[in-house]
């Protein structure tokens, strides 16, 4: 990371640290777990992600991930190789699960759910993280190929091993609200933040246009539809 970019971090977002984005999500998590809490991670994988580490803040830490190393994630007590589609727990297993980038990925939302609320006790939470379609990353992400990813997501400091093929068919404010209406869930919020331009940071005058993006989505509730995030709670109903 070259020096102004590094001077930018400082002048233009001091507040912003590294992974600001899993910070404000672990706080969103920590709002629901108990010492008595059972929490599913589902897309848990290597547990790169320190924000995502819960453990011994709740009674158990469950995970679940195709990426095998999932079974020797240090922040799980259990970890277990699956799809998302077929989670291997019992019924009415966990009072959260929470899932980290990985709404983007899914090609079967609705299938993903049904499992979700099947493990879920009644009243149960599913918080989920996931990029908000309508923001240009997504888009830019939907009309290149995968490989550009990897490259760019190298040139950001991650392992091109953990970059992985996006869809986005869960990743709009109306079609979380739609899945969750199929589903039956009720909608505790569905969040749109906009923060330090974290895809733009990899040369000076990129992060600039990322920064004057950020205020003008940040300027009017009206443009909230493109910011980056987007966090919601899900929540079994009792009954």
């Amino acid at each position: 990371m070259s020096g102004l970019v590094q001077y930018l971090d400082r002048k233009l977002y001091p507040a912003y640290e590294r992974n600001w984005d899993d910070a404000l999500f672990r706080e969103r998590i920590l709002a629901r777990i108990t010492p008595r809490s059972v929490v599913l991670d589902l897309g848990a994988g290597a547990g790169i992600v320190r924000e995502m580490n819960f453990r011994g803040l709740a009674q158990r830490v469950c995970g679940v991930d195709l990426d095998p190393r999932v079974e020797t994630n240090p922040m799980l007590d259990e970890g277990k190789v699956s799809d998302a589609g077929y989670i291997p727990y019992d019924a009415e297993m966990f009072d959260l699960v929470f899932a980290d980038n990985v709404m983007e990925h899914l090609a079967d939302p609705d299938a993903v759910l049904t499992e979700i609320k099947r493990v879920l006790k009644p009243g149960g939470y599913f918080l989920f993280k996931t990029p908000n379609r309508m923001h240009y990353m997504p888009i830019i992400a939907r009309l290149t190929p995968h490989r550009f990813h990897q490259v760019l997501n190298r040139l950001r400091g991650r392992a091109e091993s953990d970059t992985f093929p996006t869809l986005y068919r869960g990743n709009t404010r109306a079609t979380v609200e739609r899945l969750a209406a199929r589903q039956g869930f009720d909608v505790s919020f569905i969040d749109r933040i906009e923060g330090r331009p974290e895809y733009l940071r990899i040369s000076w005058p990129t992060y600039l246009v990322g920064a004057a993006y950020e205020r003008i989505v940040n300027s009017s509730e009206w443009l909230s539809t493109f910011r980056i995030l987007l966090i919601a709670e899900l929540r079994q109903p009792q009954g």
